[in-house]
C-alpha cells in the first residue's frame, strides 16, 4: 500500500526508536510504509542499525544473507579462488603482518575458556545467557544462547518464524531457576516493537516529554553541526 503523507513528528520518534533493532521491513509494516520510504526516511535521519541488531538469534533471516542472490554468489565446494598460488611466503598486503594473531594468541584464548553450562547476563540484550556448545566453526557470541528462549522451547517446541519470546510484565528474572514457562510468552516482533515505542510505554504527558526532550536535542546537534561547519570553513 502506497503512503506518500508527509512523515510526522510520531513517525519519526518510531523510526529513531526501532529502525536501529528491527528489521526495516517490519517498521514498515507498522507505519503503514513502503520498504523504501521507510530506507530513505532512516538516510534522512541518519539512522544506522545498532549492534543490538546482528545478535538477535532472528538476525541472519534479517540481513539478506539467506537471500538466493546472496547465496549463489558464494564460493562453492571444488572452487579455485582467484588469488591461489599468488601468496608468497614472507609477503604482507599492508598492514596484515600489524594485525595478525601473535604467537600466545593460543594460550590467551584458553585462559578465558569457560565450560558448556556456564551462565552470564549479557548485558546488552539484560537477559540471562547460556554457554551451549565449543563448536569452534561458530563465531563466539553464537556459543550461547538466552536460557529463557531454552526453556520455552523445552516446554513447546521452535518459536514461530516472525515471533520472539519475552517475559511477561513484571516477570523478568536473571535467576535461572526462576526462568519458567509461566513466566514466558511469544508474541510477534511488530507486537513487541509496540510495546517498546515510547508511546505506549509511558503516559501520554511523559510521552509528549519525550519528544519535545527529542526534539530539543536535535537541534541542539543541528546548530552544533552549523556552528562546526561554518569554523571549518574559515
Amino acid at each position: 500500500m502506497k503512503h506518500r503523507a508527509p512523515w510526522t513528528e510520531d513517525e519519526d520518534e518510531t523510526m529513531r526508536l526501532n529502525y536501529p533493532l528491527f528489521p526495516a521491513f517490519l517498521v514498515a509494516h507498522v507505519l503503514g510504509r513502503t520498504l523504501g520510504s521507510v530506507h530513505r526516511r532512516a538516510k534522512t535521519l541518519r539512522l544506522s542499525k545498532s549492534p543490538q541488531f546482528s545478535q538477535h538469534p532472528l538476525a541472519h533471516l534479517w540481513n539478506g544473507t539467506q537471500a538466493p542472490k546472496s547465496v549463489a554468489a558464494r564460493f562453492q565446494p571444488g572452487q579455485v579462488p582467484v588469488n591461489k598460488g599468488l601468496r608468497r611466503p614472507g609477503w604482507h598486503a599492508g598492514r596484515m603482518k600489524e594485525t595478525q594473531f601473535k604467537k600466545g594468541r593460543a594460550a590467551h584464548e584458553a585462559r578465558n575458556y569457560v565450560p558448556i553450562g556456564t551462565e552470564k547476563v549479557e548485558p546488552k540484550r539484560k537477559v540471562l545467557m547460556r554457554k551451549v556448545t565449543d563448536d569452534p566453526d561458530l563465531f563466539p557470541v553464537n556459543r550461547w544462547r538466552p536460557v529463557h528462549v531454552m526453556a520455552w522451547e523445552a516446554a513447546n517446541g521452535s518459536v514461530p518464524e516472525g515471533h520472539i519470546v519475552i517475559f511477561k510484565p513484571g516477570m523478568k528474572t536473571f535467576v535461572s531457576a526462576e526462568i519458567t514457562v509461566d513466566r514466558l510468552e511469544v508474541v510477534t516482533l511488530a507486537e513487541n516493537m509496540r510495546r517498546n515505542s515510547y508511546h505506549t510505554r509511558y503516559p501520554k504527558d511523559l510521552a509528549e516529554l519525550v519528544m519535545l526532550k527529542a526534539r530539543l536535542t536535535r537541534k541542539i546537534n543541528r546548530r552544533t553541526k552549523e556552528q562546526r561547519d561554518e569554523e571549518q570553513s574559515q
